[in-house]
């Protein structure tokens, strides 16, 4: 009967420390494994970056989508003005559009494993969106302000959180 106990116990710490259970986009501190925050979501869901162009100070929208191998892809960028770092056409299979003042690029075909990210210092009003993909005023949002110094730099990855990672963590929510 002990050992039942035991096994059980085993069990349970090997779930909670061991097995991930739970799909998030996750912040992990500068090149370190120290999950600074994350964001519950799942494959096939949508997230948005929008941060302040340092230059022409207009916001730049970055839509994800998540893949079933638990990477990131790009599939548009919107932007207000050309500038340093912003693109002026599409490449081949993109489509290059001006709607409601502003310039979107769709159809990007931009894959990524992770996203290095920095949190605005001087300007400092970098967004989080995701529940929506066409319309961020019906999905959640926060500034990366509420859970990042300004100036922090993450790497963003689509990982799976052990359950102990997931209750000592920092969980984004609106």
């Amino acid at each position: 009967m002990f050992s039942i106990g035991i096994a059980l116990l085993v069990t349970f710490f090997v779930s909670v420390f061991i097995i991930p259970f739970k799909t998030a986009l996750i912040f992990y501190q500068e090149n370190t494994n120290h999950i600074s925050a994350f964001l519950p979501i799942e494959k096939g869901e949508v997230f948005q970056i929008i941060f302040t162009h340092s230059i022409h100070l207009t916001d730049v929208v970055e839509k994800y989508k998540i893949t079933d191998d638990l990477g990131m892809e790009q599939f548009e960028i919107v932007y207000e003005h050309f500038g340093i770092g912003m693109p002026s056409n599409a490449l081949e299979g993109e489509e290059f559009v001006y709607e409601d003042g502003k310039y979107h690029v769709k159809n990007l075909d931009n894959f990524f494993p992770s996203l290095n990210i920095r949190n605005g210092k001087t300007v400092s009003e970098n967004r989080l969106i995701w529940g929506t993909a066409d319309e961020p005023e019906n999905g959640h949002m926060v500034w990366f302000n509420q859970y990042f110094e300004p100036g922090a730099w993450f790497r963003l990855k689509v990982e799976k959180l052990t359950l102990w990672n997931y209750l000592k963590g920092v969980r984004i929510h609106e």
